[in-house]
């Protein structure tokens, strides 16, 4: 199994290898390597490769926002066009 499915395995809720949506809609703006400043919200992380799968999933150096995130249906809808609505919308709704 590859490594890089970012699968929660928490109550059968998996996150959709290829989705990638937590890693394009949201700000992040802790540093990121290859993103020292972070990301804006709708920018692609540089770590997200070409099947929207994290190049750190796994690696100690992956940002703890990006760790902590888990799968969750309200957020993550049931499908990634879903996801990056939905959570494009919780951007928007949380900024100052």
């Amino acid at each position: 199994m590859d490594d890089r499915n970012e699968t929660s395995g928490q109550g059968g809720n998996d996150c959709r290898p290829g989705c990638g949506a937590c890693c394009i809609a949201p700000t992040i703006s802790s540093a990121i390597p290859g993103m020292p400043e972070g990301k804006p919200a709708g920018v692609r992380c540089v770590q997200l490769d070409d099947r929207n799968l994290c190049r750190l999933f796994g690696d100690p150096g992956r940002p703890d926002v990006c760790r902590g995130f888990q799968f969750d249906p309200d957020v993550c809808g049931d499908h990634r066009d879903q996801a990056l609505e939905r959570i494009d919308a919780l951007e928007l709704a949380t900024r100052d």
